[in-house]
C-alpha cells in the first residue's frame, strides 16, 4: 500500500466516525435547543375587565367627567388588543366671562392594543405602550343669559340645544400594571391625545368632549385603572 493510499483511508475513516458521531448526538442536542428557545406558554391566556377610577371621580368632584369600562385580551402575556367604553357628560357655567351653560353627554368608544414591554413577561406585572383610535357622537346644549343692545335697546337670547357633533381623535399610551392579589391588578395610564376631526356644529368650539375632555386639538389624560383577570 502506498504513502497517498494509506493516507486516504486515514481520512475516510476519520469521515465515518465523525458523521456516526454525529447522527448520535444530534437528537439529544436538539431537544436541548427547543427546550432553551421555544416558550411554552399558549398565546391565548384570557382576558380582564376594568375600570377607570380617575373619570369616576371627576363625574362626582368637577362640573365633567365619564364613566369607562375596558375589555382587554391577553396574547401571550405580550400583546393586549383592547376595546374602551364609555359615557361622558358636562354641566358647566361660565359666571367670570359670558354667563354661557354649556351642557353635553354622549357616548364614546376605544379600540387599539398595548405592548408589554418588560422581559420578563410571565409576571403578571407589566410596563406597556399603546395606540388607540378613539371616536364620540353627542349632543351639546348651549344658553346664554338675555343681553341689553347698548345701542337700540331690547334684549336677544341665544342657545342651542341638543346639537349634534362629532370627535375622531388618536392616543398614545402609556402605562404600569401591577398584580394586586389574585386576579386583580391596578394600574396607571398617561394619555397624549391628538384631534383628528370633529364637527361641532354652529357652536363652532364645544367645551367638553366625552373622552377626549375639555376641548383643544391636544390634550393629556390620566386613567387608574382597577382590573381584573378572568
Amino acid at each position: 500500500m502506498t504513502r497517498a493510499r494509506r493516507i486516504c483511508t486515514s481520512i475516510s475513516r476519520i469521515a465515518i466516525s465523525l458523521v456516526l458521531l454525529l447522527g448520535a448526538t444530534a437528537p439529544s442536542a436538539a431537544q436541548g435547543f427547543l427546550r432553551l428557545e421555544v416558550d411554552t406558554v399558549p398565546l391565548f391566556r384570557g382576558f380582564a375587565v376594568s375600570t377607570d377610577v380617575v373619570g369616576l371621580a371627576q363625574t362626582l368632584l368637577s362640573d365633567y367627567g365619564q364613566y369607562e369600562g375596558a375589555l382587554r385580551l391577553n396574547l401571550h402575556d405580550q400583546y393586549f388588543p383592547t376595546v374602551e367604553l364609555g359615557y361622558g357628560r358636562a354641566n358647566h357655567e361660565d359666571d367670570e366671562v359670558t354667563g354661557i351653560t354649556y351642557k353635553a353627554r354622549g357616548p364614546y368608544f376605544r379600540l387599539g392594543a398595548d405592548v408589554n414591554l418588560m422581559k420578563r413577561k410571565h409576571t403578571g406585572n407589566r410596563i406597556y405602550a399603546g395606540l388607540r383610535y378613539a371616536f364620540t357622537s353627542y349632543k351639546v346644549d348651549m344658553d346664554r343669559p338675555l343681553l341689553t343692545d347698548p345701542v337700540w335697546g331690547g334684549a336677544a337670547w341665544w342657545g342651542v340645544g341638543g346639537q349634534g357633533c362629532t370627535q375622531h381623535w388618536a392616543e398614545v399610551a402609556v402605562g404600569i400594571d401591577a398584580k394586586v392579589a389574585g386576579p386583580l391588578h391596578m394600574g396607571w395610564s398617561v394619555r397624549y391625545r391628538r384631534r383628528l376631526a370633529h364637527n361641532d356644529g354652529p357652536t363652532d368650539k364645544t367645551w367638553y368632549v366625552p373622552g377626549f375632555g375639555t376641548q383643544g386639538s391636544t390634550k393629556l389624560g390620566v386613567l387608574f385603572n382597577i382590573a381584573i383577570d378572568i
